[in-house]
């Protein structure tokens, strides 16, 4: 049965992680309803380095002509400075106040259920009032835009925000077209949750012990799998749709997490 469960968990890890829908807000919902114990959120760190490998995978042959470039292309190193300046505000902001946020707010559903509704709203908001799209291509996003996107970024230590969601967001607000803001995010998902893997990893190692190793790697290659399967039909799908069908889940979800909680569920 533990077994099950982690396949479960690490299937959801997957599908949400590049959905503007919040995975670590999933996770959490999900072992809270399901009644699963993860003692120093092990599980749920190492499940997340599934979503890292699959994301590198698919974009392998840009990051092998960035590396390669490095040395001689200025489009390589202008990527590479677009990125390291976009994660520049959430490795500080998380370095600040990551203890705040996983010994409180993790905590209660209330916050999550509220940044549901709430993300969900600007989402909308977003999609009807967003200035004209004057940036197709992500790898083109300007330093400035792209640090302007990182405090977006930021937003996402709030569980049920969601990294993509904010990234996307801060993305259409400051002037890429849906795909790009999409891309981005993608790219942007990299160097953010490499570190967040890696600070995260520091803080548990000691609780890393041989009779979960086969547990965590059944959520491991669940949550590669799944964030394989998602992301290229995700990118079609918000160019083709937009992003209102995520907007109005992240609003029914959230009333329905309030709603479980004043029935004592959650």
């Amino acid at each position: 049965m533990t077994y099950a469960i982690a396949a479960l968990l690490g299937l959801l890890q997957g599908v949400t992680e590049f959905l503007p829908i919040s995975s670590t807000a999933h996770l959490l919902i999900a072992s809270q309803a399901i009644g699963f114990s993860d003692p120093g959120g092990v599980f749920t760190v190492m499940i997340q380095l599934g979503s890292i490998v699959a994301v590198m995978w698919l974009y392998r042959a840009k990051l092998t002509a960035v590396i390669r470039g490095l040395p001689s292309d200025p489009d390589a190193r202008r990527f590479v400075l677009m990125l390291l300046v976009a994660v520049i505000p959430a490795l500080v902001a998380g370095a600040l106040l990551s203890d705040f946020v996983k010994g409180v707010l993790y905590e209660s559903p209330r916050v999550i259920a509220s940044a549901f509704i709430i993300g969900g709203v600007v989402m909308l908001v977003a999609e009807r009032s967003r200035p004209k799209p004057v940036i197709g291509n992500a790898e083109q996003t300007p330093v400035s835009r792209a640090f302007g996107i990182g405090m977006f970024q930021t937003l996402a230590l709030i569980p049920g925000v969601s990294r993509s969601g904010s990234t996307i967001v801060g993305g259409m607000v400051l002037g890429l077209d849906r795909a790009a803001a999409a891309e981005f995010s993608f790219f942007l998902a990299m160097p953010t949750m490499a570190a967040a893997f890696a600070h995260d990893l520091l803080e548990v190692r000691d609780q890393l012990t041989t009779d979960r190793v086969l547990e965590i790697a059944i959520g491991f290659v669940m949550a590669f799998l799944a964030s394989i399967a998602v992301v290229r039909p995700f990118l079609r799908f918000v160019g083709r749709s937009g992003f209102a069908p995520f907007a109005w889940y992240r609003i029914v979800a959230g009333v329905a997490i309030f709603a479980a909680v004043a029935a004592g569920i959650l």
